[in-house]
């Protein structure tokens, strides 16, 4: 069987939503002018007089800008811009359509994969993008254990990768791969990255211009500052229609709101439901909101170890006992959570696939679902041999209080207050909560020092990737290494499913092994899925004329499957005219002059490490 596309996608028109969806980071963007571009460099859309910057302020670290190693939202969106991927996501539905790949043919076997390379194509630094660059990509994640931190998993199938001629890339399977129009690899220049010594050490933040193919260019970088990139002006696609974004850091949600209000910034994510509410009437503001691609869970530790099987951290022993797991998830009320935590911004949480991917999400039987019953909870802590003291409180297998320890991101509230929620239910039940809020939750994560943590994921349209950090292979390699798991999960029936999944081409035999794979991990008690948050965003339109959501039906801004949202924005007309020079942004934002002095500004860009907000992985 022979499968073909065209060499041709028409681009998504770049137009305007009454109701935009929301993403999950908290995100915000002011909108700056600076001194006029040489005539060379004007804008195509006119406006020769002003080079127009679009601020995107984030409250997330970012992990790396090496693309073999980062693995949080904003680096992977961030990479989206300066990366062409072999293929993409049409923005309407999310189907694969063309990327760097005009077009692709499967053998009859679908164990050879031939991709036509576009050709005309370039790196910013002038030279050629070929096939011999998609191929060195492939190759070096297959080599290189280090290089295959991020993306190891769409690789692992592959036989071998070759490119016999600039213009086409020939992948080789060992078995049938479902992915093969869904692999989320950032393709690098090979003449910059052969240069590179050990990948797992390189920064990628030495040297600006950073060299790239999509439709914008990092430019500057400072660490927990700012990141700055410029539009590709020979983008394939087209040039986007801001010359500049930059990301700035926001660490209060409220200084960004208000940041908002005053015109300082353009668009602000993640908002709370009391944000969105005061900002819901506000003029030239329009607020989104509509159903995310994420998940928020409760994770347990299932006792971290390593591939070589050496157990480490300090997980609570007691967490190794299902009936200890399942009592817990029995004593969270999730319609609460919904309706007090989220205010009603947010959908009860089952399976680990949100129902925006209607063909992938699942739902447990009336029988195996964990639902909301205290009774039953005690119940199954009373038979298992945790018996309460005088005073109420459980005593454990070793003769001490019952008592845990979840970890939660310091700056986000929706942790607080789901805490909160959890030591007066579980403390019901006879068992103490310590909430642990840190700025920096990685160390203890990637160490195994927590029992439980606030955990979730972005899923995107083909779910493979959020699927594999749960298998054996995800493990670290060593304790002191890094793998791509996500909570340290090995189950030998669940890798039998993602195994299935992963090599099967019919759809609808596809998801209901994916369905079947998150029955698997739904039944193993080592995470539960809380709710499926909304997507919440508002952005001024006095600003922003224009700007393409995913899906575009009313999808979200941040975050997206591609880079439709920024490649597409268009400045409203007048925006950020007759506003101070940015050029000192490239140091401290204490630079940008009298317009941008407030101390709502004050906080500059994140990028520091793993699990630094909810909203922390792609």
């Amino acid at each position: 069987m022979v499968t073909t596309v065209p060499s041709h996608s028409p681009a998504p028109p770049p137009r305007c939503r009454r109701r935009l969806r929301p993403y999950a980071l908290g995100a915000a963007v002011a909108l700056l002018a600076v001194p006029p571009l040489p005539a060379a460099a004007a804008h195509p859309d006119g406006d020769r007089g002003t080079k127009k910057v679009l601020t995107i302020a984030v409250s997330q670290s970012v992990d790396s800008l090496n693309p073999f190693l980062a693995q949080r939202l904003v680096s992977t969106s961030v990479h989206r811009l300066a990366y062409e991927y072999l293929t993409n996501y049409d923005v309407t539905d999310g189907r694969p359509i063309p990327g760097l790949a005009t077009s692709w043919t499967a053998s009859p076997s679908k164990l050879t994969w031939t991709y036509t390379i576009r050709k005309g194509t370039r790196w910013s630094d002038g030279r050629p993008v070929t096939a011999d660059d998609a191929a060195w990509t492939f190759n070096k994640i297959m080599t290189d254990e280090g290089a295959a931190t991020a993306s190891g998993s769409f690789t692992a199938g592959f036989r071998r990768v070759t490119a016999p001629d600039p213009g086409t890339l020939v992948v080789e399977l060992e078995k049938p791969q479902a992915t093969m129009l869904a692999l989320d690899i950032p393709i690098v220049p090979r003449h910059i990255w052969e240069k590179v010594g050990s990948v797992k050490d390189y920064t990628n933040d030495r040297r600006f211009p950073v060299v790239g193919s999509g439709p914008f260019v990092i430019t500057d970088f400072k660490v927990d500052r700012y990141l700055r990139l410029r539009a590709n002006r020979e983008f394939w696609r087209g040039a986007p229609h801001f010359d500049e974004l930059l990301l700035k850091y926001y660490k209060d949600g409220d200084a960004a709101v208000a940041a908002l209000r005053k015109g300082e910034v353009s668009f602000v994510q993640g908002l709370t439901p009391a944000q969105a509410a005061a900002l819901k009437n506000k003029g030239d503001i329009r607020v989104n909101d509509a159903p995310g691609r994420r998940f928020l869970a409760l994770a347990t530790n299932p006792g971290a170890r390593s591939r070589d099987g050496t157990a480490f951290g300090s997980g609570h022993p007691a967490l190794l006992d299902p009936a200890v797991r399942r009592a817990l998830f029995h004593a969270v009320d999730r319609g609460t959570l919904v309706t007090k935590v989220f205010r009603g911004h947010a959908v009860e949480g089952e399976g680990y696939i949100p129902p925006r991917y209607a063909s992938y999400h699942w739902k447990p039987a009336a029988g195996q679902r964990i639902g909301y019953d205290p009774a039953r909870a005690a119940a199954l802590l009373d038979r298992a041999g945790y018996r309460r003291k005088t005073g109420g409180q459980r005593i454990g297998k070793d003769g001490r209080p019952l008592s845990f320890r979840i970890l939660c991101h310091a700056t986000d509230p929706n942790d607080r207050a789901i805490g909160k929620y959890l030591q007066e239910w579980w403390g019901a039940l006879g068992i103490g909560l310590r909430v642990d809020c840190l700025d920096n939750v990685s160390d203890p994560w990637l160490k195994g020092d927590y029992d439980l943590a606030f955990d979730g994921w972005s899923i995107s349209p083909d779910p493979d990737f959020a699927l594999a950090i749960h298998t054996c292979a995800a493990l670290p390699a060593t304790p002191s290494a890094t793998g791509s798991t996500d909570n340290f999960i090995c189950d030998r029936r669940y890798d039998e499913l993602y195994r299935a999944q992963s090599a099967e081409y019919e759809p609808a035999a596809r998801a209901e092994l994916v369905k079947r794979l998150q029955s698997r991990l739904y039944d193993t008690g080592w995470m539960n899925v809380v709710a499926y948050p909304n997507a919440v965003e508002a952005y001024r339109t006095d600003h922003i004329k224009s700007i393409t959501t995913m899906p575009e039906a009313g999808g979200n801004i941040w975050g997206q499957d591609g880079y439709w949202s920024w490649w597409s924005a268009r400045p409203a007309a007048g925006a950020g005219d007759g506003g101070p020079d940015d050029g000192a942004a490239r140091g401290l934002l204490l630079g940008l002059g009298a317009a941008l002095v407030p101390a709502v500004v004050l906080g500059v860009l994140v990028v520091m490490r793993r699990r630094a907000t909810v909203e922390d992985r792609e």
